[in-house]
């Protein structure tokens, strides 16, 4: 097996969406206060609710004044959005909002449209915040995403995220160009070939862009090129899709297990014709069920241990990864990206203070949060632990990494499982590299440790306990590379290379 060589420990990304990525402006500085906003809907009607329950299947808009902190934007347009998080029995309902809808020219530090989400399924109030930043703070088009409390006339809804909406705006801001057809994978966005005729997938798909223009060929001509270019499909696939941004999204689904997303439910995304690169982009979109949220019939250990390479069942009806994982380099490059960030980006040493921090701004108003769909002792709980079958933030982000950690070293990636973690240095190994001998000197408080050596191949070769503060091992009979030793069962793991 060829062996990739150990990143280093603390690893510097710079990531681009494209050459033609401009600096952002629009919404820099709402989403970039650290704060939680407060916005106030005002309806004259006084039968508003029925109405927005009435407009929601017409998907129309009813005319309100909103008031964003503190700032008055009147006339605007109000919706109900969504699916399972509108169709529960709560009334903290989701949101669109455009606020020119109804004529007006105001911008929201240059937001023109936003969706206030509701935290469904979610006792942490955290999956979608803590996803979304991930996602934009390593180079990929997703949404922003921030905190506000929720007021309808006048009175407190609850705790929402407010989420950028991805339109020519967010197009504009990211990719520098708004001109070409963005497309939406939805209800059914699979990808899949279902002939020439742009028809076939009008059920499948919606445009969002251009919309009078109604062109499909592009979309088509994507297709076409992921399905039927057995022959040359890598060469077809480069020239229609940025492959390197779509494999670090591909990435992120992954790794935060969001399986409500094109590796899951086959939707969830949009795909924006970039015109000035010829090339389609991917956009992240809708997150909110990150962290194993969406289960499709796995238990929270099958999803905690989803392979890097994981393709829903039956994989030709995600013919995009499953025909991409078949060519070397792209499954090379989607595991490099899984151990750079593993290095220290998705890990608790890097995470666990945010969502503390998190935590503390945002605990009044999910307290206060009458109808929130958990308890306020849930919320707490679920930081660190399971709630039911939702799965703990924390607890997650530790299992998961492990997890990882240990598949990708079958295929080349060495990250050390707790090196980075705030529990510094549980046990030293040296010398790194050896010949005849390794030492293992403990700091855990624990009176005997268990010892597994595996080699490049994830093979148990060797195993003993120790009572001691230190033990020394004889390795003059391993072959030379590189092998994991793990210690107890907690998942302490360092790699040591051998001759």
């Amino acid at each position: 097996m060829k062996l990739k060589k150990l990143l280093p420990l603390f690893l510097i990304s710079i990531s681009l969406l494209s050459s033609k990525t401009k600096a952002q402006t629009e919404g820099d500085i709402f989403f970039g206060q650290a704060i939680v906003h407060d916005i106030y809907m005002t309806f004259p009607q006084t039968n508003y609710w029925d109405s927005l329950v009435a407009n929601k299947p017409l998907d129309l808009y009813l005319k309100g004044d909103v008031t964003i902190d503190g700032v008055i934007y009147p006339n605007v347009g109000i919706k109900f959005k969504g699916n399972s998080s509108y169709s529960n029995p709560s009334t903290k309902k989701p949101f669109k909002i455009d606020l020119n809808e109804y004529g007006s020219t105001s911008e929201l530090d240059g937001i023109k449209k936003f969706n206030l989400n509701n935290g469904f399924k979610d006792p942490s109030f955290m999956r979608e915040k803590l996803a979304l930043d991930f996602y934009n703070e390593h180079g990929l088009a997703a949404p922003r995403c921030s905190y506000t409390r929720v007021y309808l006339n006048g009175i407190y809804w609850g705790l929402y995220m407010f989420v950028e909406e991805a339109n020519k705006t967010f197009l504009d801001d990211r990719f520098g160009n708004k001109q070409g057809n963005m497309f939406k994978g939805d209800p059914s966005g699979d990808l899949r070939w279902y002939g020439t005729a742009a028809s076939s997938y009008y059920a499948k798909y919606e445009l969002h862009t251009n919309e009078t223009a109604n062109d499909w060929t592009d979309l088509v001509d994507l297709i076409d090129n992921i399905n039927n270019s057995a022959s040359n499909f890598q060469d077809s696939l480069e020239v229609a899709l940025n492959t390197s941004s779509f494999i670090r999204h591909w990435a992120a689904m992954n790794l935060f297990v969001n399986l409500d997303s094109y590796i899951g439910s086959g939707h969830n995304y949009f795909i924006y014709h970039d015109t000035l690169a010829n090339k389609f982009e991917w956009v992240s979109w809708d997150v909110n069920e990150s962290f194993g949220n969406f289960n499709m019939g796995l238990t929270n250990t099958q999803l905690k241990n989803l392979s890097a390479y994981h393709v829903s069942t039956p994989s030709t009806n995600r013919p995009l990864v499953q025909k991409m994982l078949a060519v070397p380099s792209y499954k090379s490059t989607l595991t490099d990206v899984f151990c750079q960030w593993l290095q220290y980006d998705f890990s608790n040493a890097a995470l666990d203070s945010k969502i503390d921090s998190l935590a503390n701004a945002i605990r009044t108003d999910v307290y206060a949060d009458g109808i929130k769909f958990y308890s306020s002792a849930d919320f707490e709980t679920n930081l660190t632990s399971d709630v039911g079958m939702i799965m703990g933030i924390k607890t997650f982000i530790t299992d998961r990494r492990n997890a990882l950690i240990a598949e990708l070293f079958l295929n080349g990636c060495y990250v050390g499982v707790n090196e980075n973690s705030s529990e510094n240095n549980p046990f030293i190994v040296y010398p790194n590299p050896a010949n005849d001998f390794i030492t293992i000197n403990f700091n855990l408080t624990q009176t005997e440790n268990a010892i597994r050596i595996y080699n490049s191949l994830g093979q148990e070769i060797s195993k003993l306990t120790s009572q001691n503060t230190s033990e020394k091992i004889d390795i003059s009979e391993f072959p030379s590379g590189m092998y994991l030793i793990k210690v107890n069962e907690n998942g302490y793991s360092k790699f040591q290379k051998i001759k």
